[in-house]
């Protein structure tokens, strides 16, 4: 039966590249694109000292742009990098912002474009749709293939101690992405294997999420959980493998497009105070708490998880109950065989903080709101306990 479709919108950034090896060339590739020539690269300590950023480095000296580059952006970022990060910018003259390393690097880089053009005070930026004013040209390069930032409109930052704001705005999307897979090559399998996990979780929210679902957001989830459940493993085994790291690549910036425009819910807002107070990584935080969450919303979802349970699985004729809880097993046990740390007490998370958590968790309701099923303080706390 042919049915009316309501009205959605589906916004991704600008342009895409998929080239394996692209970094190489990056002075050709933004000569061709900006007439801006002087750059900020915005990156970590980490990749710059162990060398990942000498392909791309080279080649904008070489087609004779102006480089300045920013490497003190950390995990689970606070307000003062974001405003080191515009002050060396703007010392610098920078005109151009390059994204190139995890989700916190790109997340910087997006704010810094803006606050590089606007006077606009970063805390009048939080919330959803507060951006006023645009932002110098913004390329992001992603070096793993989890956080999907570089086509999302979204960054989070860490505010006082251990909360986390997010600032959601259409000024955040890249002008350009470049998705170079040989980047991502040397990431460890503990990495691999969260951030794969995290690129999992947002497919799996954005195609259950309460609020702006749409057919769009739902084919780049199913073909995002498609790529990364088939490559997950074998990119675990063997970094090295171009055919696996590409999928893991493109499967993440997929699903960070689906949850870009189709918000991801529970499994976030759980995860967030576990990197706030905690300073675990984003991805390894959402492996934690998704088997939990995946469990709590199953009654609610189950449709939807047959559908994805199809995805991954393949076709069956079970009925709705049975392939959801395939899925769910699914995802268990791949969980599982990554080798990715699956309890709370494996991260040395104390067993009398979960009350404290789950209170805290309460504090992000604009993800909670579009959740399956109805998270209280209560049930945050039984699920927690679920993941300790």
């Amino acid at each position: 039966m042919t049915q009316t479709i309501a009205p959605f919108s589906f916004d991704t950034p600008g342009s895409m590249r998929v080239e394996w090896g692209g970094a190489a060339r990056m002075g050709a590739l933004l000569q061709g694109w900006f007439a801006q020539r002087n750059v900020l690269i915005v990156t970590d300590r980490f990749l710059h000292e162990n060398g990942l950023l000498a392909p791309a480095l080279a080649s904008l000296k070489a087609e004779g742009f102006s480089v300045t580059v920013f490497d003190d952006v950390v995990a689970d970022p606070p307000e003062h990098i974001v405003t080191s990060c515009v002050a060396q910018g703007k010392a610098a003259g920078a005109n151009l912002v390059l994204g190139l390393g995890g989700g916190s690097s790109m997340d910087i880089a997006k704010i810094t474009a803006l606050m590089l053009a606007s006077d606009q005070p970063l805390a009048e930026m939080y919330g959803i749709d507060n951006v006023r004013g645009d932002r110098v040209p913004l390329v992001q390069v992603p070096t793993t293939a989890g956080t999907g930032s570089e086509v999302t409109n979204i960054t989070i930052l860490t505010t006082g101690e251990t909360t986390k704001m997010g600032i959601v705005s259409k000024q955040l999307y890249a002008d350009l992405v470049l998705l170079d897979a040989e980047l991502t090559t040397g990431l460890p399998r503990t990495q691999t294997a969260a951030t794969g996990i995290n690129a999992m979780v947002h497919a799996i929210e954005g195609f259950t999420s309460q609020h702006k679902k749409n057919p769009l957001s739902d084919i780049f989830a199913r073909e995002a959980l498609r790529l990364m459940s088939a490559n997950l493993l074998v990119a675990c085994a063997d970094g090295t493998n171009r055919a696996a790291r590409e999928a893991m690549l493109l499967g993440a910036n997929l699903a960070g497009q689906a949850f870009s425009n189709s918000p991801v819910a529970a499994v976030h807002a759980l995860a967030y105070p576990l990197g706030g107070h905690y300073h675990l990584p984003h991805g390894l935080t959402n492996a934690l708490m998704l088997g939990p969450v995946l469990r709590y919303n199953m009654t609610a979802a189950a449709a939807l998880y047959a559908e994805l349970a199809d995805v991954v699985l393949g076709p069956s004729d079970a009925d709705v109950q049975v392939r959801s809880a395939s899925f769910v097993a699914f995802m268990q046990d791949l969980m599982e065989r990554s080798g990715a740390p699956l309890r709370l007490r494996d991260v040395n998370v104390p067993e009398a903080d979960l009350p404290m958590l789950a209170k805290n968790a309460m504090l992000q309701s604009r993800l909670l709101v579009n959740n399956p099923v109805e998270v209280t303080e209560k049930d945050a706390l039984e699920l927690y306990r679920a993941a300790f």
